[in-house]
């Protein structure tokens, strides 16, 4: 489905024409669209991971949750990238940059790319994880309650209004998957391994949280948002939880990814080619 065609109806404005430059500004302060964009693609990257356990779900209750958590994800992506487009102006939509994008103009954590399964070739196949599904939410869940959480009190009033009802729904993406981290943890010896493989795998991938790049400091110096600042209250959820869950958490260091400054990993390019090819084979379609 388009994303231009669903309506939203969360009370907040759907942002201003694309031609309205001003769109993003408050008084004075601009948002540097780059951020914006790391912030939508964030979104609809994992919403469109989650997006594939639709009619695969393990049981109908997490195949209706995870849609809905897909679901909550787009729209998102949507309001942020609205907010992008009206900044860029020059015809831009939140279509054109969902969908007529390629992978080098992608700014999301590499974490969210990664397929349903521990690490392989990237043209290899494997059947979906659930335990790896359910620990990348966790981890991306438990540093978005912290984002959403300062940017709802942020100088900008588009930024403050997504910030405060995304913080609403990421709230229940992180009971969700933390409540199953802790029964695949504490629970048989099958589902405590698969979760703490999933761990092992994921855990290196969130180096990426608390590296700099030059829009995020732009960002940070309007919305007073330090990545850096969050980390230790990220890493008391994450421990928390991993000790409740009976896992332990891996070492940190080795490579630290380079997604949201655009270099990513093999797997963004296949989950791109079938999420864009409807819009691209039919660019002027509407339904």
């Amino acid at each position: 489905m388009s994303m231009a065609q669903s309506t939203i109806s969360s009370g907040i404005s759907s942002g201003a024409s694309t031609s309205n430059p001003s769109a993003s500004q408050v008084g004075s302060t601009t948002l540097p669209v780059e951020y914006l964009l790391h912030l939508a693609d964030n979104a609809l990257v994992l919403g469109q991971r989650n997006a594939e356990w639709s009619g695969h779900g393990p049981i109908l209750e997490e195949d209706i949750a995870l849609s809905n958590n897909s679901l909550d994800l787009v729209g998102q992506a949507r309001l942020l990238y609205q907010e992008a487009a009206a900044q860029m102006g020059n015809g831009a939509t939140e279509d054109t940059l969902a969908f007529f994008r390629d992978v080098p103009d992608f700014k999301n954590y590499t974490l969210l790319e990664l397929p349903h399964h521990a690490p392989l070739a990237g043209t290899s196949a494997s059947e979906r994880d659930f335990a790896t599904t359910l620990v990348r939410n966790f981890l991306y869940s438990a540093l978005m309650v912290l984002v959403w959480d300062k940017l709802q009190h942020a100088p900008h009033a588009q930024l403050a209004a997504i910030a405060a009802k995304s913080l609403k729904e990421v709230r229940y993406h992180l009971r969700h998957s933390r409540d199953w981290l802790l029964r695949m943890g504490d629970g048989t010896e099958e589902s405590h391994g698969r979760a703490q493989a999933a761990v092992n795998h994921l855990m290196p991938y969130t180096q990426e949280f608390w590296s700099s790049t030059e829009y995020e400091s732009q960002a940070a110096s309007i919305t007073g948002l330090d990545m850096a600042s969050l980390q230790n209250d990220w890493s008391q959820i994450v421990d928390q939880a991993l000790s409740e869950a009976t896992l332990k958490r891996p070492a940190a260091g080795g490579f630290v990814p380079t997604g949201k400054n655009s270099i990513h990993s093999e797997h963004l390019g296949f989950m791109l080619a079938e999420m864009q090819s409807l819009p691209r084979a039919h660019p002027n379609a509407t339904w």
